[in-house]
């Protein structure tokens, strides 16, 4: 009898501890998804803000009208930053580019001076740019804005397609995540659905006989979450001294929004995939259990 006690207890305790690691190693893997898609973002505000445009400036310019043209534009709404590059400067930074004076062939310093302008990410689009570079030249000392319409064209459409890609996956591995936690819910409860009938014969409501094993599954699926954030911390600390540059885009806030959707799947799934599997042995003929 003792015997029989500590097999069921190995059994009991192997078959919670298997559906755990699985449904654990799911959650991890919507949880990379969710940094994935978090970092993309991330990315794409970090390669748009520091997509430049030059604001060229005519040579007679004086430099109180100069400062005056750059305090204009660190208070527009849209632009981020602003650096003024004088003709010295420029010529010097083509030197250094080239290894060749140019002033040494031409006799005289070809370049403008002219501001150096980054926007916000939001503004970092094709119709905010018409808009935005129309506003340029309307001042009287500026003589031409430069920027890669082309780049910024590009880095939009890379982006969209990145989004729908990883919008796909999470989907995908949303679907397959919940097959793969139902089917091992579903393998635990196999083993009661006599006692699932056996309570029905007894009078007991659906909701009475479901409460036993959706309290046991949020358990576990609680446990599977934490297991699973632990994973998360693990892999980002190893990332971060490969990809420091890539993970330090990742705040604290964003960390804690997904380590709450990987917490709260872990329960809505386990909740989901029990209704479901206690479900359908509510519905089941007995006949029918002794062949599945």
């Amino acid at each position: 009898m003792a015997k029989n006690k500590k097999i069921n207890t190995v059994s009991f305790f192997n078959s919670r501890f298997t559906s755990i690691i699985s449904i654990a190693l799911v959650l991890f893997l919507l949880g990379l998804i969710f940094l994935m898609a978090l970092l993309g973002n991330q990315l794409s505000d970090y390669v748009k803000e520091n997509i430049s445009f030059s604001v060229m400036l005519k040579d007679e310019i004086r430099e109180a009208d100069m400062k005056r043209i750059q305090e204009n534009l660190r208070g527009l709404p849209f632009i981020r930053e602003t650096e003024y590059i004088s003709k010295e400067q420029a010529a010097k930074e083509m030197k250094e580019e080239l290894g060749e004076d140019p002033e040494m062939f031409l006799g005289f310093n070809p370049f403008q001076a002219s501001i150096e302008v980054k926007l916000y990410s939001e503004y970092a689009n094709a119709d905010s740019l018409q808009v935005i570079e129309k506003r340029l030249r309307s001042y009287a000392s500026v003589s031409e804005v430069l920027y890669r319409k082309d780049m910024m064209q590009i880095v939009n459409d890379n982006m969209k397609r990145v989004s729908v890609v990883l919008l796909t996956l999470a989907l995908m591995l949303m679907a397959i995540s919940f097959v793969l936690i139902s089917n091992t819910i579903r393998l635990l409860i196999y083993s009661q659905r006599f006692l699932i009938h056996t309570m029905q014969l007894v009078g007991a409501t659906a909701d009475f006989i479901r409460r036993p094993f959706v309290r046991y599954n949020i358990v576990s699926g609680i446990l599977a979450s934490i297991l699973a954030i632990l994973m998360l911390i693990v892999s980002l600390y190893y990332l971060q001294s490969e990809l420091r540059d890539f993970v330090q885009m990742l705040n604290t806030g964003m960390l804690l929004l997904v380590f709450a959707c990987v917490f709260a799947l872990g329960i809505l799934l386990s909740i989901g995939a029990t209704v479901i599997a206690v479900n359908k042995y509510l519905r089941m003929e007995v006949d029918k259990m002794y062949y599945i």
